[in-house]
């Protein structure tokens, strides 16, 4: 995967070029989507469509006068710094709502992306197409955020309080909450089965503490080292970084302080009980944030857990 500072003018124009195609096809399917329900704003994703595959053509017709014919095949994947969309534009029936959500996302990356292009390139032809673009990614954002509006005037919210959900959605509640579930599931099967091997609750502690610890470090270099938050808007990646080391080792720590009880069932039972209550604060917050709802979010949460949690029991009574 390459870094963005790494790509030289004609690979950022190459880059573009795929994402204005990807984009246009997104919305292609929006519109097929809504359609039923929804055919002011179908039309409205139609036409964004159109205007994408626009881009699209301006920016192949300046990469041929700058470059040539050939033009090299660079994805958002093969990138550092963007964010993964989920394919909602391929469940039926399409939800308004997360529809207006991930366009305005994908609009104002794209818009992000087009200013850091714009801050490295030096020929004044791609400056002022990059400028055009910059101009109509504004435009775009605009109407992503008013789109519900068209069918759902009840539910239009202004342009800055979807920004500072966005942000802090992107910069805080999704780093904590990949720690918090990395930390309360993947240290289950090191603590309990030192438990249930040693029935000495110091030692159980002890293990407890390091699996904690030593989680929360990793992945919190993991989280910093995998996106430098310039084009995602994922906020500085040692922010990131931090948030998820810290939820982390929090989520580890929650069930092993009950052994500092020296009586080894009665800390099992009470680190037991936190266990259930870390699961479903997790379930709670990934039905708010993550447009899953709470029984689904609940129940892929809680088994996951509680297959981690006798995976540790059965190796420490083995």
């Amino acid at each position: 995967m390459r870094k963005f500072g790494d790509l030289d003018q004609r690979e950022i124009l190459a880059l573009a070029i795929s994402l204005e195609e990807e984009h246009g096809r997104i919305y292609s399917d929006y519109a097929a989507g809504l359609s039923a329900d929804y055919p002011a704003s179908a039309k409205i994703f139609s036409e964004l469509g159109e205007e994408e595959n626009e881009h699209r053509r301006w920016l192949i017709d300046l990469f041929r006068r700058k470059f040539g014919d050939h033009i090299p095949l660079i994805r958002r994947q093969d990138v550092s710094g963007f964010v993964r969309h989920d394919p909602i534009w391929m469940v039926r029936p399409l939800g308004i709502e997360k529809v207006r959500r991930q366009a305005e996302q994908i609009e104002a990356e794209t818009r992000s992306f087009y200013q850091s292009a714009l801050a490295r390139a030096s020929d004044a032809e791609i400056r002022k197409l990059l400028g055009d673009l910059i101009a109509a990614e504004n435009e775009h954002i605009e109407i992503a955020h008013d789109v519900a509006a068209v069918e759902l005037t009840d539910k239009a919210k202004t342009h800055e309080a979807q920004a500072a959900r966005r942000s802090f959605v992107l910069q805080y509640v999704q780093p904590g909450l990949t720690g918090l579930i990395d930390g309360s599931i993947s240290t289950l099967a090191p603590i309990f089965a030192a438990a249930f091997a040693t029935h000495n609750t110091w030692q159980t502690f002890l293990v407890g503490i390091a699996a904690s610890v030593g989680a929360g470090i990793s992945m919190a270099f993991a989280e910093a080292l995998s996106d430098d938050g310039e084009i995602s808007g994922r906020g500085h990646p040692w922010l990131r970084g931090s948030v998820t080391g810290l939820m982390t080792a929090l989520g580890g720590i929650g069930h092993t302080l009950p052994y500092l009880i020296p009586d080894f069932w009665t800390a099992t039972t009470i680190a037991v009980s936190v266990v259930f209550i870390e699961l479903w604060i997790i379930a709670g917050i990934r039905s708010r944030f993550s447009e899953t709802k709470f029984w689904r979010a609940a129940s892929e949460v809680v088994v996951g857990g509680l297959i981690v949690f006798m995976v540790g029991i059965l190796i420490g009574s083995a």
